[in-house]
């Protein structure tokens, strides 16, 4: 079983976020050994770990573009995030649905992941996972995860 630690994230946030206003409060030792017995590796699960803290901490700066500014993305972002998720950053953002520091968050926590097949399907869901840890963020949230869920559906046919 090769898991990687989006397998593991994918595997907290619907079974500890999306159902329970709790999140991650409960023992994170009952919960390491939860996901230890679901099969995950310990490292990808501290890994995991590590990843939700980090998106807990708002470190981002306050970004205040101006109109009509364009956010340039390093050679290192456009290796590990592809063009499709890019445009789809910039979709939510033109839409209204995404902030310019919420862009920026879910740019960094793409980054952090360090995976070498990310794709817009993951970028949906590492959007979510911001949102859903942004105070007010509540019409945003809802209408990603609708973008998210209605994709992993039509996935499955």
């Amino acid at each position: 079983m090769k898991e990687n630690v989006f397998d593991v994230l994918m595997y907290l946030f619907e079974n500890y976020y999306m159902d329970d206003d709790q999140g991650l409060a409960a023992d994170r030792d009952a919960v390491h050994q939860e996901l230890s017995q679901a099969g995950f590796p310990s490292r990808e699960i501290e890994r995991a770990f590590l990843w939700m803290e980090g998106l807990a901490h708002d470190d981002t700066a306050q970004v205040t573009p101006a109109a009509r500014s364009v956010r340039l993305y390093s050679s290192d972002e456009m290796n590990r995030i592809d063009t499709e998720s890019r445009g789809f950053l910039l979709f939510l953002e033109q839409m209204g649905v995404l902030s310019p520091a919420n862009r920026e968050r879910a740019i960094e926590q793409a980054m952090a992941l360090e995976s070498d097949d990310f794709d817009l399907d993951q970028m949906k869901w590492v959007i979510l996972m911001v949102l859903f840890n942004q105070p007010g963020g509540e019409d945003a949230y809802a209408l990603v995860e609708d973008l998210v869920i209605d994709s992993t559906q039509r996935g499955l046919h």
